[in-house]
């Protein structure tokens, strides 16, 4: 059966019903686990003549918040797995588009299994907003499962 699933992150409740599901399956079938979380690449503000000012984050500043948000998501990864007597691993990586660095991660640490979360949203809504989760079932030749 599966033997190392990748459990994608992004730090949301909903996530962590992901990463809950993971750690269970792992555990039942003896599969070990990775949580990764996608930071998007920094782009600097474009000013305009009527923009609001906002204070700038250098890409320093970036950087430094971006792991820790990373760092607080991958934890809860580690710790459900911890919990499940699962072996884990959970890093954190930059892409312009988190299905493609899902995907990426997905092939470079050999995984057989992507777990991970969805919102369900359909029609209109998920067009507008987008799924990360329906690009990485539409791109991704790993299976994947799908937690509502």
């Amino acid at each position: 059966m599966y033997k190392h699933i990748l459990v994608p992150t992004d730090g949301s409740r909903l996530s962590v019903k992901a990463i809950k599901a993971a750690a269970q399956l792992a555990k039942a079938i003896g599969a070990k686990l990775t949580g990764v979380y996608v930071i998007p690449p920094y782009v600097p503000p474009m000013y305009g003549e009527a923009v609001v000012y906002v204070p700038e984050v250098s890409p320093r500043r970036y950087k430094e918040l971006s792991q820790k948000e990373a760092k607080k998501a991958l934890a809860a990864v580690e710790i459900e797995a911890q919990t499940a007597g699962v072996p884990c691993k959970a890093l954190s990586l930059t892409a312009d588009q988190a299905w493609q660095g899902i995907i990426r991660t997905a092939h470079a640490k050999k995984c057989d299994l992507i777990v991970m979360a969805s919102h369900g949203r359909r029609g209109l809504t998920g067009l507008l907003l987008g799924s990360e989760t329906t690009k990485v079932l539409t791109h991704s030749k790993t299976p994947v499962l799908v937690c509502r």
